[in-house]
């Protein structure tokens, strides 16, 4: 009865997905949807499938049922179900099935090809917010024709304009260089210099000085700062976007308020939580991994409850394209948060109140006080 109790709490929780993107806009052959099944970007070989991984069994068991087929529907009969019923029913569909009631939505990425953070809340009948990337704003405001010289005064700028009614910001310098940055705040001089040689060059910011300068605006900014660590795709290498060589820069940053919010991190999870555990401004989740783990989920789950405070964890999906990917980061996060309090309940190491407390904090209550959403 008691774990009865606990599996309709969470599975009734309104969830706030701090970190998401936009759900496709046009619809997408099997080809493509099997593409945004895995983080690779690269082809994927003509003698495999994309459906045959975690994420594709999670698909075919989990979502089928949204579109109205059987449980575990042939990979075939599941595209074809997706054409029928057109991407606005299958977004409409999944969304709603997912149970999110706030998306903190990042546009930084291939803006679009997604929804923006109004049509993800119309297609969702949900709220919606902007988290805005840095990088972005800064190739922005190059493509305008700013000169060196004036760009480190008129990217603060710039930043403020556009983060009005934006509730945090977001950056990818893992992707773009790595963690193992030198973490002081650069000078105006050396700023001036790299934007130079960046703005003669062109194409995407990865200059190191210029990266550390986005980030300490960001923070001077003052909205919580979301940094991508751990898994993604063949951009980053995965080594140096362990969260651990952030630590100089986490120290750096406490005594200036600004929460940092470290996302996804596997396999480097454990590192997250041990920082989340011993700086009061930095909190993690493991969002992209729970969609790509699938059935392993749970145990991705379960480690992210071992060390940091359950206050200073947070649910998100990461979802970004196929809504298939926002229902499951919802629903496998709810069944890993499930199993692993249901064990603990039963073991007697919990109760029950405890229990859906804690998943109320993680999966809701938590978000809604680092972002000020109450507020809004």
């Amino acid at each position: 009865m008691a774990i009865d109790e606990l599996a309709a709490a969470v599975d009734g929780l309104p969830l706030v997905d701090h970190h998401v993107h936009g759900a496709l806009r046009g619809p997408v052959d099997r080809a493509g949807l099997e593409g945004m099944l895995t983080e690779s970007g690269r082809a994927i070989p003509g003698w495999m499938t994309q459906f045959d991984s975690q994420l594709g069994f999670a698909v075919r068991r989990w979502c089928a049922p949204v579109l109205g087929l059987p449980t575990h529907a042939e990979a075939a009969d599941y595209v074809a179900r997706r054409e029928e019923l057109g991407v606005q029913e299958v977004t409409r569909r999944l969304l709603a099935a997912s149970g999110v009631e706030h998306f903190l939505v990042e546009t930084g990425y291939e803006g679009d090809a997604i929804l923006s953070p109004a049509e993800m809340a119309a297609a969702a009948g949900a709220r919606a917010d902007e988290v805005v990337r840095l990088e972005t704003v800064l190739e922005d405001l190059a493509r305008s024709g700013v000169g060196a010289g004036e760009l480190p005064a008129r990217f603060p700028e710039v930043l403020a304009e556009r983060t009005v009614d934006a509730v945090g910001l977001k950056s990818i310098v893992a992707y773009r260089f790595g963690f193992d940055f030198d973490p002081q705040r650069p000078s105006t001089s050396e700023v001036v210099a790299a934007a130079g040689r960046w703005l003669r060059t062109g194409g995407r910011v990865d200059d190191p000085v210029l990266l550390r300068f986005l980030l300490w605006t960001g923070v001077d900014r003052g909205l919580p700062l979301q940094l991508h660590a751990g898994y993604g795709d063949p951009d980053i290498e995965l080594h140096r976007c362990d969260p651990a060589l952030l630590t100089g820069f986490i120290k750096l940053v406490e005594p200036h308020g600004t929460d940092l919010l470290l996302l996804h991190c596997y396999p480097h999870h454990r590192n997250a939580g041990y920082l989340a555990q011993v700086f009061p401004h930095v909190y993690f989740d493991v969002g992209l991994a729970v969609n790509h783990t699938g059935a392993r989920s749970a145990a991705v789950v379960a480690e992210s409850l071992e060390l940091a405070p359950f206050a200073k964890v947070l649910f998100s999906s990461d979802a970004w394209g196929p809504p298939e990917l926002h229902h499951l980061g919802a629903l496998l996060w709810r069944r890993g948060t499930q199993a692993a309090l249901a064990q603990w309940v039963a073991a007697g190491e919990w109760s029950v109140p405890d229990a859906i407390r804690v998943a109320r904090m993680i999966g809701r209550d938590n978000a809604r006080r680092i972002y000020r959403l109450d507020e809004r």
